[in-house]
């Protein structure tokens, strides 16, 4: 999950949303329509992801692969865990770790465990101390640094429309804009 997060930019409720029919591995691409999230303290599934509309995510060649894997271990867990695994199509789902006697596999992760779980990670290995919700900062961030355009980002990143990109990102644009001014000026030589 951490790798889909990073490499796609989505939150951490539509990747907790995302289900293997709304994943075409040979197409490469990824679609979000629904969101995981938590209502006094109960996990509940919106169907439609925070912009109100579906969309489609590509995906890189590393990620498809961190996919497949997944997905090998996903049924791995599902055929040991037979009656106790309750098949909801998740990608990302509750598994057999740590489940106690008398519950359930296969179900939507709580958000806020999953958060939890990545900060403990994140210590455990003595990296940079960011939050979950920073992976999809630093995709953006580093998209507008490689030049990718701001409609693009904000595609992605299902914001309504680029000026929300542009006013949460603008930290990003100040080197952008003097590479940009060179680039048209060498075009007038």
């Amino acid at each position: 999950m951490w790798h889909f997060i990073a490499s796609t930019g989505v939150r951490r409720g539509e990747a907790l949303g995302l289900r293997w029919q709304d994943i075409d591995l040979e197409a490469k691409t990824a679609v979000i329509r629904q969101t995981v999230g938590v209502i006094e303290g109960r996990i509940i599934r919106e169907p439609l992801p925070k912009s109100s509309k579906p969309r489609v995510i590509d995906l890189d060649e590393k990620t498809v692969k961190v996919l497949k894997r997944h997905r090998v271990a996903q049924a791995k867990d599902r055929l040991e865990l037979g009656s106790r695994w309750l098949d909801e199509g998740l990608v990302f789902a509750k598994g057999s770790y740590r489940l106690r006697k008398g519950t359930f596999a296969g179900g939507p992760m709580h958000p806020d465990r999953v958060s939890r779980v990545f900060d403990a990670r994140i210590h455990r290995h003595g990296l940079t101390d960011i939050r979950l919700h920073d992976l999809r900062h630093t995709w953006a961030s580093l998209a507008l640094k490689a030049g990718v355009p701001v409609k693009v980002v904000q595609e992605r990143l299902g914001h309504a429309n680029p000026s929300i990109t542009m006013n949460i990102y603008a930290h990003v644009l100040p080197g952008m804009q003097a590479r940009a001014a060179e680039q048209v000026a060498s075009l007038f030589g």
